[in-house]
């Protein structure tokens, strides 16, 4: 048996090859043609030099082209190196040094970016293949580009067997530091996140060709992954998806109101986002619905699923007034970590805070010194996770030391993630460790924060740090951008998030921006948020009485 990705999709392929497989505004690929044009890029790859095991950079929104490029990577038996699209050249090349890419697949209209770092990279590349836009850039000297690369390459399926530990990397987002590699071997990111084990049962599949032969003789599911492929999770909606035999569907940018237009137009049945920076702009844009006043149609959809970020109780709410038979799936996980556990939202029962979620098998809350923290006592812990979990961090064994632990034989994967668990197993996830404020001794989690101050109907997004305070260490802090251009009071902001928070933990500062940054995967951008508020007075900032 081999569980890696090239050779699961290729089952479906086998089974279903004239189904459509990846569907666009006005493309499609049918699993027949996928694999053709799959094929015969990683034969171009192995061409220009690529050996199993070496890496490909891929550098490009979301496009079919870019979708099939992942799969030619892994039907080569190469490493893919997730490029973030929004990168500075710095950025760059960091990941084209660090990665060590043997070739990069890049869109056109980065050509000038890639050209520069090239030029002054120290680590040369031996090819480049561009992925053809609307831009009309110049490629780089030397480049081929997508058409030419699939024309020339092979469209037999003659790779040789592969193996469970071929591997897979993904390159974290880097909003805290320089992102780094999380290698996996491929059937553990498979069972963790692929559906290689039942994400309700938590039984694993024993069949390589279980999802295919479910997916081929059932009705095909549609799914929409809306994040950027940089995102993991957008990555595995469209590797879960083809596994199963299904139809993903693929638009490069992101729009409010273009999401309902897509999900119309495709029949989507599951919509995959990153929570409020994606959730909410849709919200909104369900609620106002078409410029001529009518209504979306939403017919299709059964579900829509979050991950890697905070999904607010008042954006789930939201949807469940405008929808209320969808079906609200909140996941927790990341890079280091896989999948971890799920939550499920219903009318009138959302909880403002942080995630909670039920908890899979190979999930644990644990102190320190690696004992488990007592259920249901309140303690806050790290979340940690064993099983089927990393290799390591590429390049970077101080850090693989730090995050990979061993505790009583057993090891696990401790990103810093903290944590609290309930008599029933259910997690609460309270956010980066290195993100908690400490106000007077006590900790408070930005999350848990950021949820509040979100229920407030004019607050549009936020993101909560600590700043300076004279007297107790640090104060909370919020930078926010509203709704419609007014700026409600902080006393405001906080008469609704006292309704879901301590007081201590509510802002007492407050700088207002036209829009709050976040990472193309959806995450909070504390850095930027601690800039903001270095950079000049807040708009308001509220005094304890004890200080006046």
């Amino acid at each position: 048996m081999a569980y890696t990705i090239a050779d699961l999709i290729e089952h479906a392929v086998d089974l279903v090859p004239d189904r459509i497989a990846l569907e666009t505004a006005d493309a499609e690929l049918t699993y027949a043609q996928l694999e053709e044009q799959a094929n015969a890029l990683a034969h171009t790859l192995q061409e220009l030099g690529v050996q199993p095991g070496d890496p490909v950079g891929l550098y490009s929104r979301n496009t079919l082209e870019c979708t099939v490029a992942m799969i030619a990577v892994f039907k080569a038996r190469a490493v893919m190196a997730n490029v973030n699209y929004r990168y500075v050249e710095a950025e760059l090349e960091h990941i084209v040094t660090d990665s060590g890419m043997k070739v990069l697949i890049h869109e056109r209209q980065y050509s000038d970016k890639v050209a520069a770092v090239l030029a002054s990279s120290q680590h040369q590349v031996a090819g480049l293949i561009v992925l053809d836009d609307d831009s009309g850039l110049p490629a780089p000297d030397g480049a081929i580009t997508y058409t030419e690369a699939v024309a020339r390459g092979s469209r037999e399926r003659d790779f040789g067997e592969r193996s469970d530990d071929d591997l897979y990397m993904l390159y974290t987002g880097g909003t805290t530091g320089a992102p780094k590699g999380v290698i996996w071997r491929q059937e553990d990111i498979f069972r963790v996140l692929g559906g290689g084990i039942d994400f309700h049962t938590g039984e694993p599949i024993t069949d390589e060709w279980q999802l295919a032969r479910d997916g081929a003789e059932n009705p095909q599911l549609v799914r929409f992954p809306i994040p950027p492929f940089i995102h993991g999770g957008s990555q595995w909606a469209i590797f879960q998806s083809l596994f199963a035999c299904g139809k993903s569907v693929v638009y490069p940018e992101f729009g409010g109101h273009s999401s309902w237009e897509a999900i119309e137009r495709h029949k989507v049945n599951v919509v995959m986002i990153t929570g409020d920076a994606i959730g909410r702009p849709m919200v909104d844009a369900l609620a106002a619905g078409r410029r001529d006043g009518s209504a979306y149609d939403t017919s299709s959809v059964i579900t829509i699923a979050s991950s890697a970020a905070l999904f607010s109780a008042a954006v789930k709410d939201q949807f469940l007034d405008l929808l209320p038979n969808l079906l609200i799936v909140d996941a927790i996980g990341s890079s280091e970590t896989g999948f971890s556990g799920m939550g499920f939202a219903q009318k009138g029962a959302t909880e403002a805070g942080p995630p909670r979620v039920t908890a899979d098998r190979e999930a644990h809350v644990l102190r320190e010194d690696g004992t488990p923290v007592e259920r249901g006592s309140g303690e806050v812990g790290i979340l940690a996770r064993t099983g089927h979990i990393p290799l390591r961090y590429h390049n970077d064994p101080v850090k693989s030391e730090k995050t990979f632990k061993v505790f009583g034989g057993v090891r696990y994967s401790i990103p810093g993630d903290l944590a609290t668990i309930d008599a029933d197993g259910t997690i609460t996830m309270l956010g980066r460790g290195s993100q908690s404020i400490n106000t007077g001794g006590e900790k408070v989690f930005p999350e848990e924060v950021e949820s509040a101050v979100k229920a407030h109907p004019e607050i549009f997004d936020a993101t909560v740090v600590g700043v300076p305070d004279d007297r107790f260490g640090q104060r909370v802090a919020a930078v926010v951008s509203t709704r419609g251009g007014r700026r409600p009071s902080l006393s405001e902001i906080n008469e609704v998030a006292r309704e879901r928070i301590a007081g201590y933990k509510c802002p007492r500062s407050i700088w207002f921006v036209d829009e709050v940054k976040r990472s193309p995967a959806g995450k909070p951008d504390y850095r930027w948020a601690a800039q903001v508020a270095a950079s000049g007075e807040p708009d308001e900032r509220l005094v304890p009485a004890a200080q006046s």
